[in-house]
């Protein structure tokens, strides 16, 4: 008997289950929250230069503040205020209409001015990260996503070493700490580096549970379970959508927004241990253990009687000894060697296309409450849609249409002016929806893909690869001053070849979950789907 044989006669989805995907989405929307957070705590206000330093002591001020801004301040062709310039002194001349063009522009010598009315106080607001400086305000981003580029492989290899459930609490602290120590930072540098490890403590979040979510369901809810579970990311967007709507100053929405961490540190003493990693592990007593909580919990008492510690080991076929797994396994034998290479190249496109397009939520015309709340309302439809299709097309087919829609989208976008925002708009949300279904289904696949051996490896390293292509994301940006539409034209570079390359990986639909990789090395068996009624 395999072990999904065993979960499908307990029953792969039921109470126990629910249970499980209820505790973790205390902690699991705090991920979009923090991931998409520099959308309103990076956000850029309307500003200008401080033009103090101009006073006169005479005319400059008995002047009102708009005819102090225009001898002060030069424009820019659209006839829009410059941000970064003002004049060395005073233009009265401006008053009466007349330009000088020899006017001396300058630098803003004395800071800057911003426009409070959408946020009270933002990271760019706090610490001048505009102009020459605005390069730093990316940083941030892309240093959080470098944390969890490395938290990723770490957190992966421990939890595979000492198991799913202790690495996971270390995970909810560590992630609660760090994010209040950067809520109250004194300066920029204390700021990113709380970040830092901010960003490496919820990546164990990220990939711990999803992992312990999918090794707890059997084959013929595995479909139905991973898109139910990528749903906790679609409430974590409304609800940061929600919650900066509300809360305007970043310091204050950094906490808001990691409050129900803890909550999941309270819950997490109801978390099981993977059975999985457990018979993984040789150790048949535990995995039993909580194998007879979930036959008692779904009302499948019955069945417990006839599984044994023996029989779960024996469910568990290979004997690979002591046998201490790490990444490098992944790239020893030719079959996961090619998997762990195409799903590397596959996550690195999806994340870096579905972050180029969820941290540029200011380029579509419409506020950045407003843009957040419409991406995450069009991911609802898209899960339900991704089910379905998962069922009856399979994985494969399924990510390879889904980036190169967004591919398609962003593309389309390129030759639609910016006054246009309404289509813009329309082909950016399509083009979302395209990215997220792209994770949604990367997500349940690659848990499919790896054995349950180096699954948290496996994991760890696709995750390492995403947040690389989410680290550079936000960079991208800073090519427009290259040349304008360079941005979107990489994005949709990235990916279209990134689909083409999951051409290259195998169909999982309806199989066994491999345990060890020599399951990888052999052809899969195919469910028989067999529904079990008691």
């Amino acid at each position: 008997m395999k072990f999904d044989n065993v979960l499908s006669e307990i029953n792969g989805f039921g109470k126990f289950q629910v249970k499980l995907f209820l505790i973790q989405m205390l902690s699991r929307i705090t991920l979009p929250c923090h991931f998409l957070l520099n959308n309103f705590m990076g956000a850029v206000p309307p500003h200008h230069c401080n033009i103090s330093t101009l006073e006169d002591g005479g005319i400059f001020g008995n002047l009102t503040p708009h005819q102090k801004l225009l001898v002060s301040i030069p424009t820019e062709q659209d006839g829009t205020l410059s941000s970064c310039q003002m004049f060395a002194k005073p233009q009265y001349e401006y008053l009466s209409g007349n330009r000088s063009e020899e006017a001396s522009i300058v630098e803003c010598q004395s800071g800057w001015v911003y426009d409070n009315s959408t946020f009270k106080s933002t990271l760019v607001t706090e610490w001048d990260l505009v102009c020459s400086r605005k390069g730093m305000n990316k940083a941030t981003a892309t240093i959080f996503f470098i944390g969890v580029m490395i938290g990723a492989p770490l957190f992966g290899f421990l939890s595979d070493r000492f198991g799913r459930r202790r690495l996971l609490l270390a995970a909810y602290i560590s992630s609660l700490t760090f994010a209040v120590l950067s809520a109250f930072s004194t300066s920029y540098v204390m700021f990113t580096i709380m970040r830092l490890f901010t960003g490496m403590s919820l990546a164990g979040i990220s990939i711990i549970a999803i992992a312990l979510n999918v090794e707890w369901c059997s084959i013929e809810r595995r479909t139905f379970s991973g898109v139910i579970i990528s749903l906790d990311w679609t409430l974590g967007n409304w609800l940061l959508a929600g919650i900066a709507f509300f809360v305007r100053d970043w310091r204050i929405l950094l906490v808001v927004v990691t409050l129900p961490l803890i909550l999941a540190i309270f819950a997490w003493r109801w978390l099981p241990e993977s059975a999985r990693w457990l018979l993984a592990k040789k150790n048949a007593e535990a995995a039993h253990h909580y194998i007879a909580k979930c036959a008692e919990t779904n009302n499948r008492s019955k069945c417990i009687a006839t599984i044994t510690p023996k029989t779960l080991l024996e469910s568990a076929e290979v004997d690979t000894g002591d046998k201490k797994y790490t990444v490098v396994d992944l790239f020893r034998t030719p079959n996961i060697r090619k998997v762990a290479i195409c799903s590397g190249i596959v996550w690195f496109g999806v994340a870096f296309t579905y972050y180029g397009i969820s941290l540029n939520i200011t380029g579509f015309g419409l506020n950045p409450f407003l843009t957040q709340f419409i991406f995450a309302s069009i991911e609802m439809p898209m899960k339900i849609g991704v089910y379905f299709s998962l069922e009856k097309i399979g994985r494969r087919r399924c990510e390879m249409a889904a980036l190169l829609s967004a591919g398609i989208c962003l593309f389309i976008n390129i030759f639609v002016s910016k006054d246009k925002w309404i289509i813009r708009t329309i082909v950016a949300v399509l083009g979302k929806s395209m990215s997220e279904a792209s994770f949604t289904i990367m997500y349940l696949y690659t848990t499919e893909l790896y054995p349950t051996v180096v699954r948290q490896n496996g994991l760890g390293y696709t995750s390492f690869v995403a947040r690389l292509g989410v680290s550079i994301s936000p960079l991208i940006m800073l090519l427009e001053d290259v040349w304008q539409f360079l941005p979107a034209a990489t994005y949709c570079a990235v990916a279209v070849s990134s689909g083409l390359a999951a051409s290259l990986l195998p169909e999982t639909l309806n199989t066994e979950l491999p345990e060890f990789i020599e399951d990888i090395e052999k052809p899969r068996n195919k469910s028989t789907r067999k529904m079990v009624f008691q």
